[in-house]
């Protein structure tokens, strides 16, 4: 385990997550997100963590890693039609991952969710966090809405607002 990535992690202020993505940010996310699935039977879960807890640090997790455990733990995968896409912003790191439900996955690329995380990760380097991550849910619904389009049974089957871990 490297050092340097360890206190990275531990010593990172709470303060400082709050300072990127504030309330009206996460809201403006939230809105979004409820917005973009009347659009597409699609749904996304949008996660930030600050740093990794110690056990995954212990445990040398990767930020890829870390967005599956989260995948699974937040339930992304329990949708009806397996069209559950995780966003996960990990700010120690500065990485995000997209994962996309084995029905998505199916239809579109891990490229396509690559370059959307890419694109974040410029914005966020810019310190366009709020656009950055609208940025990202507007490519990942214009993909859903392609790929599962609304029909008239459209359930929202996960939470829209972001979860701050």
């Amino acid at each position: 385990m490297r050092l340097t990535r360890l206190l990275k992690h531990l010593l990172l202020p709470d303060w400082w997550r709050r300072r990127v993505f504030s309330a009206a940010d996460l809201a403006a996310v939230g809105q979004a997100i409820t917005a973009s699935e009347t659009r597409h039977r699609g749904e996304l879960r949008f996660v930030v963590e600050a740093g990794l807890p110690p056990a995954a640090l212990w445990r040398e997790v990767t930020p890829r890693q870390r967005a599956a455990e989260l995948f699974a733990s937040e339930r992304v995968w329990d949708t009806e039609e397996n069209s559950g896409i995780l966003i996960y912003v990990e700010l120690a790191d500065r990485r995000v991952e997209i994962l996309a439900d084995r029905g998505i996955a199916a239809r579109v690329a891990q490229a396509e969710w690559d370059a959307i995380c890419r694109a974040m990760e410029q914005a966020f380097g810019a310190g366009r966090w709020r656009e950055g991550a609208l940025a990202a849910v507007a490519r990942a619904s214009e993909l859903l809405a392609e790929h599962f389009p609304a029909d008239e049974t459209n359930p929202n089957e996960l939470p829209d607002a972001p979860l701050m871990l």
